[in-house]
């Protein structure tokens, strides 16, 4: 393996990490509630859930959150090999995936382990384990 130094941005990755951990834990203090992201949409979807202006005001950041990055530099341009059949596929095994599991990397992987729930350490390995096999088998077996 080697590394594409060009490319390589520990600094900006370092600062995504950051602000990833300062909105969770500030989610979680001034409402009392995970920023699981699964979660979130999922409440803004049910009639009468409550707390749904800040839930939308938060996945309303999320998705805004690339345009203040301009100022700085451009943003990745990201590249599918799959096409667009392989990314819904991949969508709904990842939702189905967050329904089935009780949350998603935010909920689990951010604001579990930092509370250290043995449930959400346990499902970290797991999909974390999950996304090597997955990459293992598609890039080294079937040759992909």
């Amino acid at each position: 393996m080697t590394i594409d130094w060009g490319n390589f941005t520990p600094w900006t990755a370092l600062a995504g990490g950051v602000l990833i951990g300062a909105a969770a834990s500030l989610f979680v203090v001034l409402n009392g509630r995970i920023a699981g992201i699964s979660g979130l949409l999922a409440s803004l979807l049910e009639r009468g859930a409550e707390g749904r202006g800040e839930k939308f005001l938060f996945i309303l950041g999320v998705l805004l959150a690339p345009l203040p990055w301009m100022l700085f530099g451009n943003l990745p341009n990201p590249e599918f090999q799959v096409g667009w059949p392989g990314l819904l596929i991949a969508g709904l095994l990842v939702g189905i995936g967050t329904r089935y599991g009780g949350g998603c990397t935010s909920g689990h992987g951010v604001c579990g382990i930092s509370r250290l729930s043995p449930r959400s350490i346990v499902a970290t390995l797991t999909f974390m384990t999950a996304g090597f096999a997955t990459v293992f088998v598609l890039r080294h077996l079937l040759g992909g």
